[in-house]
């Protein structure tokens, strides 16, 4: 089987499936059953070899460790404390609720690592508390939507975490490469929402007392401490970040049951069924993708990029843009995990030979990826806050592209400045390399 006809008979059964609304992780591993059947170099044992090689990952069991401790943290209370600590920083500036919506993003970043989870919680906590004082539906639905991808840039990443799996890169480099993107995101997201708000009208909350920013602190710490106990343990090098995982899901257990004390039996069995939920969805995507991204290895399409590249001579900055280019477009069809395993490794060649650093080429990746949480017509961040609001994405989409651009003005500037955003990883050296 020549390799043109390969790849056309994987794409296409591939595509016809999405357009039949069979789900991701299920499509691709149907679409690639006509290639192990046919080819005769190949047998169906690949599909089941493939996969569990991919489940066999040590560093993949941290995915439904953070999961868990995402959802212990929001069962034990944890997040309203949160909540009470955005809304005394931030509440009393233009659009007080819609910037302590972006705040409170970057807070419960630091624990789930899953956009989808942040957009949910997110989206209960504020499109209709923002719509009972004024907020329009499509500014609520989007200040919600976007806010979410934080999560998947800012660590612990759930797919920060998948990169690491899949590709030579220090996951603890990533998280710490991670936190200065996600700070500028947040940045020019609550820029966007006071200049809004300002124009709009749209209201304030009382400022709060520095008692009360002080009590609302205090009473935040413990929740605040996951996103330093996992990435300064991996810095220091006391733990993995597997290890970490376990750990964030201790502490978290700690903190709902001992510490705070609002957690009861049907509240962990909630947190433990929706983890597994979770949990199941994810890693069946990384076992599919995987056997999928190994027929396109098999069939020789990375040497191909790879000739192409240096025909190309794109230079770093080139390959950034192409390489942003490319998720961006794949992001609004295709779920970030499986993106990840099959073009995240497809590229990979390409981007190294034109002079990527590997931690530069991983952030435009993830960061390039998690705005396709975001844009129709996969989007499931998006599609998530509409839900919740019972509107149509169309009306939404003037105030998401006013959201939207300004971050992707960001991106430009990780491709171009990487030393801006890398500094960090060059400063703790080689304990985050290894």
């Amino acid at each position: 089987m020549s390799q043109g006809f390969a790849i056309t008979i994987l794409f296409s059964a591939f595509f016809a499936l999405m357009v039949l609304r069979v789900p991701i992780a299920f499509a691709l591993g149907v679409a690639c059953v006509p290639l192990v059947m046919f080819d005769p170099r190949l047998s169906p044992m690949v599909v089941f070899n493939e996969s569990f090689k991919s489940f066999n990952s040590f560093i993949l069991l941290a995915v439904p460790f953070f999961l868990l401790s995402a959802q212990l943290m929001n069962v034990g209370g944890i997040t309203q404390r949160l909540l009470r600590l955005s809304r005394s920083l931030v509440g009393h500036r233009p659009g007080g609720l819609a910037q302590v919506n972006v705040l409170l993003s970057v807070f419960f970043a630091g624990i789930s690592g899953s956009a989808t989870a942040d957009a949910a919680s997110q989206g209960r906590l504020f499109i209709h508390a923002q719509m009972k004082e004024g907020y329009s539906p499509g500014f609520s639905v989007a200040v919600t939507a976007v806010s979410s991808l934080l999560s998947a840039v800012i660590p612990p990443s759930i797919m920060m975490v998948v990169w690491a799996g899949v590709m030579p890169v220090s996951v603890g480099g990533l998280f710490v490469a991670g936190v200065m993107p996600g700070l500028v995101l947040a940045g020019a997201m609550m820029l966007v929402v006071h200049h809004t708000s300002v124009r709009r009208g749209y209201p304030t909350h009382e400022k709060s007392t520095w008692p009360d920013r002080l009590a609302a602190t205090v009473s935040a710490i413990p929740a605040m401490m996951t996103p330093v106990i996992i990435i300064g343990g991996k810095v220091f090098g006391w733990f993995t970040a597997t290890e970490a995982s376990v750990i964030a899901v201790l502490y978290a257990l700690a903190l709902s049951c001992i510490v705070y004390r609002e957690v009861g039996l049907r509240q962990l069995a909630t947190a433990f069924s929706e983890t597994a939920e979770m949990s199941g969805a994810i890693l069946l995507c990384v076992g599919t993708a995987s056997v999928f991204g190994w027929l396109l290895a098999f069939h020789q399409v990375p040497q191909y990029l790879l000739q192409a590249a240096t025909g190309w001579q794109l230079g770093p900055l080139g390959a950034g843009l192409f390489v942003a280019g490319v998720f961006l477009v794949v992001g609004c069809f295709l779920d970030a995990i499986p993106a990840i395993i099959i073009v995240g490794t497809l590229l990979e060649p390409m981007a190294m030979a034109s002079g990527l650093d590997s931690l530069h080429y991983a952030l435009i990746g993830i960061v390039s990826l998690a705005f396709g949480l975001v844009t129709p017509p996969y989007g499931l961040c998006l599609l998530i806050c509409c839900s919740i609001a019972k509107v149509r994405i169309g009306d939404v989409m003037r105030d998401f592209l006013m959201f939207l651009l300004p971050c992707l003005v960001v991106l430009l500037t990780i491709i171009a400045f990487p030393a801006v955003y890398l500094w960090p990883v060059r400063m703790f050296g080689p304990a985050l390399l290894d």
